[in-house]
Order: C-alpha cells, then sequence, then structure tokens
C-alpha cells in the first residue's frame, strides 16, 4: 500500500481506510468481530505501516468498471420488477374502483414488456452468463 511505512497519516487517510474496510465487510470479507478489531487499529493508527497490516490478507479495491457493470444488471431486469408490482396494482384498483377489468393489465402487461418470449429468454441466458463471469 505504502512506499515508506513510517510516514505519518492524518484523518484523511484513516477515514479512506475506515471506507476500504467497510467496503471489505460488505462484501462479505470480513465477520463483524473482525471488522470491530480492525476498525480499532484504523482508529488508532499513526503510520502507513499501522493501516498496512490491517488490510495484509485483503485484496485491493475492485476497479470502478466492474463496479458500473454489476449496477447495470439492475436496471436490465426492469420488465421483471414492473411485472411484479402490475398484479398488486389490479388488485388495488379492483377494490377502489370495483371493476374487475384492471385485472386484463395483467396479461396485457406481460405481452408489452416481455414480446417474444424467445428473445425474453435469449436475455436473461445472456444476462446469466455475463454474472458468472464477472463474479
Amino acid at each position: 500500500m505504502s512506499d515508506v511505512p513510517e510516514i505519518r497519516i492524518g484523518t484523511a487517510e484513516r477515514e479512506q481506510a475506515m471506507q476500504r474496510l467497510s467496503d471489505h465487510f460488505a462484501a462479505g470479507r470480513l465477520s463483524v468481530a473482525e471488522f470491530d478489531e480492525r476498525s480499532a487499529v484504523v482508529a488508532a493508527a499513526l503510520t502507513r505501516g499501522d493501516l498496512d497490516k490491517v488490510f495484509v490478507d485483503l485484496p485491493e479495491p475492485a476497479p470502478i468498471a466492474a463496479v458500473a457493470a454489476k449496477r447495470d444488471g439492475f436496471l436490465d431486469e426492469w420488465p421483471e420488477r414492473v411485472m411484479a408490482v402490475i398484479p398488486i396494482l389490479a388488485v388495488i384498483l379492483f377494490f377502489v374502483t370495483g371493476s374487475w377489468l384492471w385485472f386484463l393489465a395483467i396479461p396485457l402487461a406481460g405481452a408489452l414488456l416481455f414480446g417474444d418470449r424467445r428473445e425474453h429468454h435469449r436475455r436473461r441466458q445472456g444476462r446469466r452468463g455475463r454474472r458468472r463471469i464477472e463474479d
């Protein structure tokens, strides 16, 4: 992490180290107890060498492009997310208006959102393949 471990650090370096440690905790690389121990070391660190000891067995942070690619997967699934809400909305509108015609919105939304089932299946298979490659 550093060239000269004896160099003293400031608040900004400690905050960056805490953020990196939090990212590793969020990724599941650290237990709660390990996170608590290491965050105490980061808070008490005086030199770069003190911080280096905390990250010795943890991988380097992922590049920003990899993080952005994972976020794109969220947007790829918007038809499935919208389709999950449509039946709930149809039930609510049925009770509010008293008309059963709202239930016709369920198959209509499915046809509009997914259109050709084969194309939807190909898209899902492609996303699953990308996820395996990224993991």
